[in-house]
């Protein structure tokens, strides 16, 4: 019952089986959320107990990470008596509460003292006994296949959800990448507009004999430099990249996708700190908006 070997994986997951076995209809649930490691609950009828670790074992493989419960339900047929009355025991305490219901004015032969007698009877020590349920390794062998069976669906279901997520992950990391490319042009026309805007406040300033030109290309190369996002562009474009990369992996990406979102984050940051211009502006917030899309589902990849 190990994971598959697939793209990527939901957290969130649900299987179900049911089934015939001896004289009780067994139902088995799996179902997981997110989390950040495997905390698995277990509840199952008392002659299963003795087989729960390797079983949690096998179910861990399965869930690998997340909140996740499982249990074992069942319900009983007409020929599935677990009870017995001890009928000497309780024809003893009759014999005894007799004499003490005649005292109180109960006749022995009254039916409705007769009720009452074995009523109270029945509820002393003993009475009624519970026969031990015994694990049968027939009955184990059918239950384990209800558990397999249980677990491929759950599996299915992490398939299906993650394969959604994945279709989603792709679009955005796009959208992403298309942003990117349009910044491009603006960043040209930035630079010229800053060229142009400097110029005109230095000669507005001080006139044209003292202004020295090499220093002035000196300043406005070193200015340019300081707006310059060609590294946060080549960064962008490589971390997407190894996104896309990581959703091409086997599963189990969820926390790599988590860090490489995380880096993508950071330079759109510092795009956006640098921009100094209203497009380029609009252009980040699109960006962190896809962003922030993509972070809240990578919590629920495995």
């Amino acid at each position: 019952m190990g994971v598959f070997c697939v793209m990527i994986l939901s957290m969130t997951g649900y299987g179900k089986a049911e089934a015939h076995i001896g004289a009780r209809k067994y139902t088995v649930e799996l179902r997981s959320l997110n989390g950040k490691g495997l905390d698995l609950s277990v509840r199952m009828p008392p002659q299963f107990r003795e087989k729960e670790m390797p079983l949690r074992k096998e179910l861990g493989q399965v869930v690998g990470r997340g909140k996740s419960d499982f249990f074992i339900h069942f319900e009983s047929d007409a020929g599935d008596v677990r009870h017995q009355v001890n009928a000497g025991l309780v024809q003893h305490y009759v014999d005894q509460l007799s004499p003490v219901f005649e005292q109180n004015g109960v006749p022995a032969s009254h039916v409705e003292g007769q009720v009452q007698k074995l009523t109270s009877a029945l509820r002393f020590p003993d009475a009624v006994s519970a026969s031990r349920d015994t694990l049968d390794e027939e009955e184990w062998t059918g239950m384990l296949d209800l558990v397999r069976e249980a677990c491929k669906g759950f599996t299915a279901y992490r398939t299906q959800e993650g394969a959604i997520l994945e279709t989603d992950f792709r679009e955005r990391i796009g959208r992403i990448e298309q942003l990117r490319r349009e910044l491009a042009p603006l960043l040209e026309a930035r630079t010229q507009r800053v060229r142009s805007r400097l110029k005109e406040h230095l000669e507005a300033d001080l006139p044209r004999d003292r202004v020295d030109e090499n220093r002035y290309e000196h300043e406005l190369i070193f200015y340019l430099e300081k707006l310059d996002v060609t590294e946060e562009l080549v960064r962008l474009e490589a971390n997407c990249g190894y996104f896309l990369e990581m959703l091409d992996g086997d599963s189990g990406q969820g926390k790599k996708l988590g860090f490489i979102s995380q880096e993508i984050g950071r330079e759109i940051n510092t795009l956006g700190s640098k921009s100094q211009d209203a497009a380029m502006q609009r252009i980040v917030v699109q960006m962190k908006d896809e962003l922030e899309k993509i972070k809240e589902q990578v919590l629920n990849i495995l």
